[in-house]
């Protein structure tokens, strides 16, 4: 019988810890590179990746999961309109035919989306800056 009770705590114990890992939070995010400019990229294209750290723990770890867009320093997303630059869902950016200037990448999770030509504001972000010629 000690065998049996001892098998249901370890049970309770693993349902426990994996119930308290669905809590965790995204709490920071950092782009890399932080500014880059397309015009050394042989393709014009730069490959931006996101990491992060969550709330139950202070391990920086690669972030697959996130919304990327163009916007500002304040997380806001500009959407489908008056932008200069493009970026995918995997973080692969590029400045659009025919724009200048330095734009702001922006990687991260949480906020609402209006319509996807308003853009949206998101609550826990990274940015980079990204020149295009």
């Amino acid at each position: 019988m000690g065998h049996r009770a001892f098998l249901w705590v370890a049970i309770a114990l693993s349902l426990l810890a994996t119930l308290g890992c669905g809590n965790s939070k995204l709490t920071s995010v950092n782009l890399s590179p932080t500014a880059a400019d397309a015009q050394n990229f042989p393709s014009g294209q730069v490959q931006f990746t996101a990491t992060g750290t969550y709330s139950n723990s202070s391990k920086v770890v690669p972030l697959t999961n996130v919304t990327w867009c163009i916007g500002s320093t304040t997380g806001s997303c500009n959407g489908n309109i008056a932008t200069s630059a493009s970026v995918n869902s995997s973080g692969l950016a590029q400045c659009l035919p025919g724009q200048t200037g330095t734009v702001t990448v922006i990687a991260g999770s949480g906020g609402s989306q209006s319509n996807p030509d308003g853009g949206h504001q998101l609550t826990v972000f990274g940015t980079a800056q990204l020149t295009c010629p």
